[in-house]
């Protein structure tokens, strides 16, 4: 009834980093722990799918503890809990549940799907069972599952050795889909990898959670049953012929021969489809068995749900629990689990899950439909206190590594282990009803829909709640420099010469007239919505953006009002530039001190300012760079191409050919280590990439790919080499949906581009500085195509 997990993980602590797989012996909880150069977060929304209580079944109430021990563990609001409702049937959940799914209704698992992948959970984790779901062998869930877009890890609650073809497909289907799968016992282990061919590695094993008891007298409980001064054997959970319940009854005379002060509790409710089907038939036929045998006063039927609260009371009122299931094909039980955390002496039949937890004398095994051994065990331990007592205690302190604390710990580990596995084999994402596809062998058309929406009176909003601006994360320098650039090329191009962009490019300039400040001679960079600078000095990098906007205005603009107010800004940012430690603030300063250039080729402070910072840039090229590390730093982090990009417009318009030869060789040796395959994978902001540690794959943004195709589009002018316009087309088609997710982060529809990838989804949030890094790479592209207007002008003239 419970569930399977996959290879064991339990933990003793609080979730760190990564555990091995590992199967567990013993009750033992240590764990290997996988070492992580980027531990990601735990998870903040968690939607754990499976029946919930105050549904009656075994599962209902496994879900339940789990999510109470989850939330106890790691708070309260990190998870919310997705139940299936069978047939015919309406419960009254708690707040934890948020949305519910109709077990025969196809259409309720497509809807719970959408709403899971448009609330950007981080995880799912699914409690299966053939029988709550619809469809055949339950498998209406795949239709769920197959369009998740973050992780999701299955908890099994039974692996059958003989599954019919509907029942092994749709387990089949579930492994494949699973980033991990969780299981109770080591014998469904053996069984996903002998049967099903799951691979061991993607297998926990964590033992079904037991409640956190002490050890305690029995007699301490018997008071609230009238049975206080008699013995207890005691079976509880839902009732079905399977549970062999009358072999116990028919055991009982025999039993009451030695020990005739004995009481038989016989706790829970007729399981509901039980009941549904043949009503109380089975509960009926087993107190007529009591009767017939004589021993009906001996029997008690406690006939209803019990609690939680109510359970500790009945399992700790017992002498001897007694599981005697009537067939071996059972992975888990969870009757059984509590009773060895509550530390009782346990009589059971040999079903699997009993095999394990019984071993090592933790209790006694009987053969399956045989009241004569069962006899013969109770009467044993009956009369041996010592040892029913030393049994006991091996149970109770086997389960201590087994309690909902510990178990929620693992399965923590288990989710944390299966979002680190994504980001480093991440896979497709299922589009979606919010998703448009792009084609990847063609520059789309140019539109600025999106950004003029995120534009106001004040400049270009940083952020973007989806596609609606978010005015309380307000401005700064970085994305209005950008944007000014963006507008200034965009006037410059054939594809559209119109007024609208100059007044655009007057908002960014003057927000960087705005964020300059005269006394420091620098640049403020974030700006709240109600225009309040948020800091005196803003970072380096944010100075160097600016002067990179100032400059291209200066060179690109034909608006003499733009060119004036940018170049006079210009003279006065240009100093501070060269009391500068940031490479990348170097590598901005450069790129807009040679759009300055080319249009005053002949201003010597400029050209000695340009070239002493490009000196910088090569001379920490030099001291650093490796036949095994070809870069300027011991790590990779954000905007790396605008280094080597940097160097090589420096370098070709200084004729300085070793800061070309360096140029070109650090980006390739950058463009190789953003490649996977045929596919550019720009280095994660999720951890960067130290020299000797791991490459972060995620989360994955459009900076990166646009600084590429700008620094790789240089190269290609300056040698010729297709390898580079390759290697431009490459990082471009990421945008379009050639990345690891096969999404596009594109969006024609509004003319922006979501903020990146993660390793389930992409990050729908389009904001400023994506949507900027998009529309100056398809500029940049566009530009490879046809002339500017300026050279079109020229081309005209000569022809006349």
């Amino acid at each position: 009834m419970l569930g399977i997990a996959s290879a064991a993980i339990t933990v003793a602590g609080r979730v760190g980093a990564m555990p091995h797989a590992g199967i567990l012996h013993n009750g033992e909880t240590a764990v290997s722990c996988l070492a992580e150069t980027h531990p990601l977060p735990l998870p903040t929304r968690i939607a754990v799918i499976g029946n919930y209580l105050p549904r009656q079944c075994g599962i209902a109430t496994f879900t339940t503890d789990l999510c109470a021990a989850i939330a106890m563990e790691y708070g309260n609001n990190r998870l919310f809990a997705i139940p299936v409702n069978d047939p015919e049937s309406r419960y009254q959940y708690p707040e934890r549940v948020r949305i519910e799914l109709e077990q025969d209704d196809y259409a309720s698992y497509v809807r719970v799907a959408e709403f899971l992948n448009f609330n950007s959970n981080d995880l799912v984790c699914l409690q299966h069972e053939y029988g709550i779901f619809g469809g055949v062998a339950g498998s209406y869930i795949l239709a769920l599952l197959r369009k998740l877009k973050m992780p999701l890890v299955t908890t099994l609650h039974t692996v059958l050795r003989e599954p019919d073809s509907s029942q092994r497909a749709v387990l089949e289907e579930i492994a494949h889909l699973s980033d991990r799968l969780i299981v109770m016992s080591e014998h469904a282990v053996h069984l996903l990898r002998d049967v099903y061919d799951v691979p061991g590695g993607k297998i926990d094993l964590i033992p079904h959670g037991v409640p956190d008891l002490t050890f305690m007298d029995p007699n301490y409980f018997k008071d609230q049953f009238g049975t206080e001064g008699k013995f207890v054997l005691l079976t509880f959970g839902l009732l079905s012929p399977n549970k062999g319940i009358e072999n116990v009854i028919r055991a009982l005379p025999a039993i009451l021969k030695k020990h005739e002060n004995l009481v038989y509790i016989v706790s829970g409710a007729t399981h509901p489809h039980i009941r549904r089907r043949e009503g109380e038939r089975y509960r009926e036929e087993l107190q007529a068995l009591a009767v017939e045998l004589g021993v009906a006063s001996h029997v008690i039927f406690n006939n209803r749900f019990v609690s939680a609260e109510e359970l500790v009371e009945h399992v700790g009122a017992a002498d001897l629990y007694i599981t005697p299931y009537r067939q071996e094909a059972q992975v888990v039980s969870g009757t059984l689990a509590i009773a060895l955390g509550a530390g009782k002496a346990i009589i059971s039949t040999p079903y699997w899950h009993a095999k394990e937890l019984l071993a090592d004398g933790r209790g006694v095994l009987v053969p399956f439909d045989d009241p004569g051994s069962i006899a013969e065990a109770a009467i044993r331990l009956l009369d041996n206190d010592a040892e029913r007592h030393a049994m006991r205690k091996r149970a109770y302190l086997h389960s201590r590594g087994t309690t909902w604390q510990k178990t929620a710990q693992a399965y923590m580990a288990s989710f944390q282990r299966a979002r680190r596995e994504r980001s480093l084999r991440p896979r497709a994402a299922p589009q979606d009803i919010f998703s448009s596809t792009t084609p990847t062998d063609s520059l789309p058309q140019f539109d600025t829909t999106h950004l003029s929406n995120m534009t106001d009176d004040t400049g270009i909003l940083q952020h973007a709640i989806f596609t609606v601006p978010n005015s309380f994360e307000g401005y700064t320098t970085d994305d209005n420099a950008r944007a000014l650039i963006v507008t200034t090329l965009l006037n410059e191009s054939i594809l559209a010469c119109r007024s609208e962009y100059t007044a655009l490019s007057r908002r960014y300039l003057a927000f960087l007239w705005l964020a300059f400040h005269g006394e420091t001679g620098r640049f403020r960079n974030f700006l709240s919505y109600d225009r309040k600078w948020l800091e005196k000095v803003g970072s380096e990098d944010s100075h160097g953006r600016a002067l990179w906007a100032l400059g291209t205005v200066f060179c690109h603009s034909q608006d003499a009002g733009l060119r004036g107010a940018a170049g006079r800004l210009f003279e006065a940012a240009v100093p501070v530039a060269l009391t500068f430690t940031s490479p990348r603030a170097w590598a901005f300063s450069v790129l807009g001190m040679q759009a300055y250039l080319d249009c005053f080729p002949g201003d010597r402070l400029i050209q000695g300012t340009r070239n002493t910072l490009a000196n910088l840039l090569l001379d920490v090229y030099e001291r650093t760079h490796s036949p095994t590390w070809d870069w300027f730093e011991k790590s990779l982090s954000y905007s790396n191409a605008r280094l080597p990009q940097a160097l090589l417009v420096a370098g070709s318009e200084s004729d300085n050919k070793r800061m070309v030869e360096a140029g070109c060789d650090s980006l390739r040796w950058l463009v190789a280590e953003q490649r996977r395959g045929d596919v550019f994978m720009p280095i994660g902001s999720r951890g960067f990439f130290t020299q000797g540690g791991e490459k972060a794959s995620f989360d994955q943004q459009p900076v990166e790919a646009c600084g590429t195709i700008s620094a790789c589009l240089q190269a290609y002018r300056i040698t010729n080499e297709d390898q580079w316009l390759e290697e431009a087309w490459r990082a471009f088609r990421w945008f379009l949906g050639k990345n690891d997710l096969e999404v596009p982060l594109y969006d024609p529809t509004t003319g922006g581009c979501r903020d990146g990838l993660h390793p389930d989804r992409v990050n729908e949030n389009q904001g400023a500085e994506s949507t900027l890094s998009f529309l100056m790479a398809l500029l940049e592209m566009q530009g490879m195509e046809m002339p500017t207007a300026k050279e079109q002008h020229q081309e005209m003239s000569v022809s006349l």
